[in-house]
């Protein structure tokens, strides 16, 4: 029987926007992906300094912007597990409970670069079976710096065949706030509930 092909996408989703959503979708079609579980960070051990938006409402946005898609699961393995949340004891639980699973870790190009200051990186690369990366417009990544750092990243890494957009959520916040267009960016749903709880406006 074929293994079960899990994908592991973490984030702080704040909000999560269309670039996520082309993300997991290229990344489960193009690995034939089972599941693809969103697993939302309550709260970051790299973000403790700057203002995160509630989890409960992240929580709701993140409902309605996968709700559509069979393959998409909301994760409550780090919302329902104490604190600090680092990527490599999420992935330690699946490994555990999901013996007979490939793991595929999504992560952005941003992500991939940074990968050396993650904790435990040659160990979160040494469990997954891929790292899935989508670029953006214009990255470019030193890979024989990336495994002289972590050995074994190379094999690892592959990249999303998509087409590239140069989309955050830090943008999206800062379209919000200043009164910019921003519908189209994030799922209708998503757009909504924006509108409706008057979030990332200047306070």
């Amino acid at each position: 029987m074929p293994k079960s092909k899990i994908g592991f996408f973490g984030g702080t989703f704040d909000p999560p926007h269309i670039g996520h959503l082309i993300l997991a979708s290229e990344a489960a079609h193009q690995f034939g992906l089972t599941r693809l579980l969103w697993v939302l960070n309550p709260d970051p051990p790299h973000k403790q300094e700057m203002e995160i938006t509630p989890l409960e409402h992240r929580l709701q946005m993140l409902k309605r912007a996968i709700s559509d898609n069979p393959t998409f699961e909301l994760s409550r393995l780090e919302i329902d597990r104490p604190g600090p949340h680092f990527t490599i004891n999420t992935i330690r639980y699946l490994v555990q409970h999901e013996p007979d699973a490939e793991l595929f870790l999504l992560i952005g190009g941003d992500s991939l670069r940074d990968l050396p200051t993650w904790r435990f990186p040659a160990e979160i690369v040494a469990a997954v079976s891929k790292i899935s990366v989508m670029r953006r417009p214009g990255d470019s990544f030193d890979m024989a710096a990336l495994e002289s750092q972590i050995p074994g990243i190379t094999d690892k890494v592959s990249f999303i065949d998509a087409l590239l957009l140069n989309l955050s959520s830090r943008e999206i916040r800062r379209r919000v706030a200043a009164g910019d267009e921003y519908r189209y960016y994030v799922h209708p749903l998503v757009y909504e509930y924006i509108l409706a709880n008057r979030l990332y406006r200047e306070k």
